[in-house]
């Protein structure tokens, strides 16, 4: 999943791994057994599925059991997944319910001024003057744009449309978004 352009003192993002822990990004919810040869339908959830090709590692569930792809094709508009190890429907049912992640450091960067999510939530947003906005949240997904949202000080939410005349920069090593407040954004 990706943003438009776009260690906090209001603390850290609900959620998030602890410092140094290695980052996890969903990129599909396993559902249940097709056939009897280990198959198991995918509810695909990243923006890239053509990089989940065989012999690539994903990661399931919470512990991040390590699992080879050993194939993948689509089936209307799941994908049929089956993992190294797994080869009847049976052994293939225990895994049922899982999410499907990757390492985020595995994953290739983006084009310039382009983000993953995980790598802005969090992030503390000032605005031209330096004053401090908030900590962004959350990521709502819409049709036009993505909108931030952030969480003042005071535990107000504000609605950020992530466009450029309202998103000016991101410094990810300083942990900021820099944004222009368009009137009627305040609440």
């Amino acid at each position: 999943m990706t943003g438009r352009k776009a260690s906090s003192p209001m603390g850290p993002q609900p959620g998030s791994p602890p410092p140094g822990e290695p980052v996890f990004l969903a990129v599909g919810k396993l559902g249940r057994p097709h056939g009897l040869h280990g198959e198991m339908l995918m509810v695909v959830l990243t923006d890239f599925p053509e990089r989940l090709q065989p012999g690539v590692v994903l990661y399931i569930g919470p512990q991040h059991q390590p699992l080879r792809l050993k194939s993948q094709r689509w089936h209307d508009r799941m994908m049929l997944v089956a993992f190294d190890g797994y080869s009847v429907r049976e052994e293939a049912a225990q895994l049922r319910n899982q999410l499907v992640q990757v390492r985020a450091d595995d994953r290739p960067p983006l084009p310039e001024g382009e983000y993953y999510h995980h790598q802005l939530l969090g992030l503390q947003v000032v605005d031209e003057a330096d004053e401090l906005l908030g900590q962004l949240v959350e990521i709502l997904e819409t049709g036009a744009n993505d909108v931030y949202v952030v969480r003042t000080p005071a535990g107000a939410q504000v609605l950020l449309p992530a466009i450029d005349a309202v998103i000016l920069g991101v410094d990810l090593a300083r942990g900021e978004m820099r944004v222009h407040l368009l009137p009627g954004l305040l609440p």
